[in-house]
């Protein structure tokens, strides 16, 4: 008899396990300055000053709504 394809095993090909992600905490999203907390992500401008905005590089970025801001470009 013959093997079933699902029971016959790839060659070549091994089983590799997903690394897992590690949860950023809500201590990368301040600093503390003095006795005073500062923000270091911009709050949306549309949603309010609860939901902080995703930094991609050249632009924020709202997860709640969609929002996006572009950054200005520096001048050289």
């Amino acid at each position: 008899m013959s093997e079933k394809p699902a029971e016959k095993e790839k060659k070549g090909k091994e089983k590799r396990e997903k690394k897992k992600k590690e949860e950023k905490g809500v201590y990368t999203l301040y600093k503390i300055e003095g006795d005073k907390l500062v923000r270091l992500r911009p709050t949306c401008e549309r949603c309010g000053p609860g939901y902080f905005m995703a930094d991609h590089g050249d632009r924020y970025t709202c997860g709640h709504c969609g929002f996006t801001r572009y950054k200005t470009a520096t001048a050289k």
